[in-house]
């Protein structure tokens, strides 16, 4: 039998953390192997040992809320994969979660299979649902400075960005392969354009390149 997906879960609801803990259980090969009723007790044993795969985080918290509690944890553990829930809608909020790092966020009200999904693809390919964030951001007005950006990016950086926007949502490892580089080289491109940028997860890539139309699918 696969090992299970160890799934963390933060809600200061107890009936909301047993019930999704039932409904995960049940949905696939999960299993929810920690929970906790706020930001500041997990932070308190944060980073948790073993390492869960997932952490999904509820944002409508007292103390620290979903988005604060999640810059907190990756200013300790940068490659920490979040799923946020939420009740809002609103669009520069959710844009704002996926800059700040989050892996994935859903609706209070969506159906088990839309959750099973989620999780199923942040942990095969990292992230879910930013197409639906490229297609809104495709209607607002880009910033003419492309140049300027381009002359800070090196050829191979470029190709690298345009693997990461490919709408096939390449892993690193994959990218490697592609590329014909080791990871570490992969590796060393992805920090290279957080620092030149100020960015923090690969949906800063995609949004930075969206910006200033730099690669396909946004040319």
């Amino acid at each position: 039998m696969d090992t299970p997906i160890d799934i963390c879960l933060v809600d200061d609801h107890a009936i909301v953390r047993q019930g999704l803990k039932e409904l995960l259980e049940n949905l696939g090969n999960f299993r929810v192997s920690a929970e906790y009723a706020g930001g500041s007790e997990l932070l308190h044993a944060f980073p948790l040992h073993p390492t869960p795969q997932l952490y999904i985080l509820d944002y409508s918290m007292p103390v620290i809320n979903g988005s604060e509690l999640l810059k907190k944890m990756l200013s300790k553990e940068p490659d920490t994969s979040i799923l946020i829930l939420t009740q809002h809608a609103d669009e520069r909020l959710i844009i704002d979660l996926y800059k700040a790092g989050a892996r994935g966020y859903l609706h209070k009200n969506c159906s088990a299979e839309e959750l099973k999904t989620a999780v199923e693809q942040i942990t095969e390919t990292g992230y879910y649902n930013v197409e639906h964030i490229i297609r809104s951001m495709k209607q607002k007005p880009r910033i003419p400075d492309r140049d300027s950006i381009l002359a800070r990016i090196t050829e191979q950086e470029l190709q690298f960005i345009g693997l990461v926007c490919n709408d096939k949502e390449y892993t690193y490892e994959q990218i490697a392969d592609i590329m014909g580089r080791v990871k570490r080289t992969i590796d060393g491109y992805r920090e290279s354009l957080f620092e030149k940028f100020d960015l923090k997860s690969k949906v800063g890539i995609v949004f930075l390149s969206f910006k200033y139309k730099l690669t396909e699918p946004f040319l």
